[in-house]
């Protein structure tokens, strides 16, 4: 999978852009804050329907304006598209695919990226909600309609915590109308578990190669989760449990009934509280080192590594399974934060993809195998060859 041209319109601090990309690696340089990530932040737009920077589309609509847009012309296998979202601050977003509309929803069916960027520093270090976030995109890209039903869960699970807040205020358990919401969380929360887990387990071999891949040390780096429909306590602050960890695939049938029990077991306290406290909402992925979890024993290059060795990874599937080539990778101000010896071992690890986009601030900061296309950047502006 190829991204060939690349138009932006009042999108962050580009009026407009207009920039032509090839295979293999582009490295796009500039000072800080001139505009190079907000390049790589559009490409992976349309694929994720979010930024990796902030959580509201409209922080990227150029001020003063009403609207953006970002168009790119891909090659996706044998088959070129061009493909279009427009940001609007005053309503809904709009998409296009070879000038058909479409829901933006359905953007991710055409185009797959990953990106690394230094704030997946908090995948290893931060709260459970990032890796939540990081495992959902990756299900939508590998399976799009895993949105609708995420989208799904989330509305149920906001109409039966509606319910438990309801019946705490008033004294009243009204467990029938509960009971139907519990089916209806169930059928959607074991799905999205069953996914989760079946992805993990092809995620987590890759992770450990891509991190002794990365680290260059011998360290068992894993992926497993955390499933909170098993776990002893309901505690927001609870450690993660041994019986809740898993690393095997759990398929749906498995999952229903462990979600069952767990509703059942946790009905008082769910009454108590007015929330709901076991699904797929309240899970996690459980990255160790060594047997050790990472959150709090890794190092900043330790959890650095891990961090990039998660991307890897996710890279790594996606090419497997995708028939229409590998997804685009994004390497966003990466190598400054590398030495000379792991900026080596990365530059192997991704020179095989079709195509790279790279930012760096520092030209020298790039090994020479993927300074291939340099695009120069200079105050929202792509500047022209030779200028400088």
């Amino acid at each position: 999978m190829l991204v060939r041209h690349l138009s932006l319109r009042d999108f962050r601090n580009y009026e407009t852009a207009e920039l032509a990309l090839e295979a293999g690696p582009n490295l796009f340089v500039g000072s800080n804050g001139q505009g190079k990530t907000n390049l790589v932040e559009a490409i992976g737009y349309l694929s994720t329907l979010g930024s990796h920077r902030v959580s509201i589309d409209h922080a990227m609509i150029r001020q003063a304006q009403d609207s953006a847009v970002i168009r790119a012309r891909v090659e996706n296998g044998e088959q070129a598209l061009l493909l279009e979202v427009q940001l609007n601050r005053s309503s809904a977003n709009r998409a296009q695919v070879n000038r058909s509309a479409i829901k933006p929803r359905e953007l991710p069916r055409y185009f797959s990226s990953v990106i690394f960027a230094p704030e997946d520093i908090m995948l290893v270090r931060g709260e459970p909600s990032g890796r939540r976030r990081f495992i959902d995109e990756l299900l939508v890209l590998r399976s799009p309609r895993m949105s609708g039903v995420m989208a799904d869960y989330d509305r149920v699970l906001k109409q039966r915590n509606t319910l438990l807040k309801s019946a705490r205020a008033s004294n009243v358990s009204q467990l029938t109308t509960l009971e139907i919401w519990d089916e209806r969380l169930v059928a959607f929360g074991s799905e999205i578990i069953a996914a989760r887990s079946s992805l993990v387990a092809e995620l987590s071999p890759e992770v450990s190669r891509a991190y002794a891949t990365v680290a260059g040390a011998d360290h068992a780096a894993s992926l497993s989760s955390y499933l909170s429909i098993r776990a002893k306590s309901a505690d927001d602050d609870a450690d993660l449990e041994t019986e809740a960890m898993v690393g095997d695939t759990i398929g749906v049938d498995i999952a229903a009934e462990g979600f069952r029990a767990a509703l059942a077991r946790l009905r008082r306290a769910e009454l108590a509280r007015g929330v709901t406290l076991a699904g797929p909402h309240r899970d996690d992925l459980v990255l160790q080192l060594n047997s050790l979890p990472a959150k709090g024993y890794a190092s900043h290059g330790e959890s650095w590594s891990f961090a990039l060795a998660l991307k890897l990874a996710s890279a790594e599937v996606l090419r497997r399974e995708s028939i229409a080539g590998d997804p685009v990778l994004v390497l966003d101000d990466v190598f400054a934060e590398l030495d000379e010896s792991r900026r080596g071992r990365l530059a192997a690890a991704v020179g095989g993809f079709e195509q790279v986009l790279i930012t760096a601030a520092v030209f020298d900061d790039v090994p020479t195998t993927l300074a291939g296309n340099v695009v120069r950047i200079r105050a929202g502006r792509v500047l022209e060859q030779g200028e400088e």
